[in-house]
């Protein structure tokens, strides 16, 4: 049997609604973005503990990326720059592992990480370089959304993908462009620099020029969805 619980929406209007220190957990290749959902399976105990401690209070934790060569470590150096998810949906299962989704808030930079009693890590944060996190994209005619799908069109045919093209024909800008960022098969340091983006529209142009990229070099290896 499976217990499920639900956090509810909630929507952060200004920073100082936004918490000093978060649980920061550094996952290779895992992307968050503002308004994007992350689907986790926490196994570990010291991850366990950390989703225990974020539902008793903020609910927010920090997705970080360790730094290229960091990755096997057990307390591995990491990016200085992540985004920061409410948990907005939890269930346990019978073997005790917690399945949990983050939407995405705002990024953050790292100013310290702090010392705990916990075997989780956590830092305090600036959230402040990111304020415009919190108001989604409006003005969706700056984005380039034609060459994005050109793009898209030829990366998916040469990495042997497929997708859904209804929905992605009718999803607004700053939702396709986040659910690529996230979905797609880029290295760590792609994602990070996805993430670092200062804005939507700079986002977009280096997502398109990753899959430009990508598809002039494929990997071999049979098809698959992209979903």
């Amino acid at each position: 049997m499976m217990q499920k619980a639900g956090a509810g929406p909630k929507h952060y209007h200004h920073l100082d609604e936004l918490p000093d220190m978060i649980a920061i957990f550094p996952l290779t290749g895992a992307l968050l973005l503002p308004r994007g959902s992350l689907p986790l399976n926490i196994f570990e105990p010291r991850y366990l503990a950390m989703v225990d401690d974020a539902l008793a209070g903020h609910r927010m934790i920090g997705m970080v990326q360790p730094e290229a060569g960091a990755e096997d470590d057990d307390k591995p150096a990491v990016y200085d720059t992540g985004c920061a998810g409410r948990i907005t949906s939890f269930s346990e299962t019978e073997d005790g592992r917690y399945l949990i989704s983050l939407t995405g808030i705002c990024r953050f930079h790292i100013r310290q990480e702090v010392v705990n009693d916990w075997a989780f890590r956590e830092a305090e944060v600036d959230f402040a370089p990111f304020e415009g996190d919190l108001t989604p994209l409006v003005d969706e005619g700056r984005l380039d959304r034609e060459h994005l799908l050109s793009a898209l069109r030829v990366y998916l045919s040469a990495q042997n993908l497929k997708a859904d093209w209804e929905s992605i024909e009718h999803a607004k800008a700053e939702t396709l462009i986040n659910s690529l960022c996230m979905i797609c098969p880029f290295d760590a340091s792609e994602k990070q620099a996805l993430l670092e983006a200062h804005s939507v529209e700079e986002r977009a142009e280096t997502l398109i020029a990753l899959i430009e990229m990508a598809s002039v070099d494929p990997p071999g290896g049979p098809g698959s969805s992209l979903q």
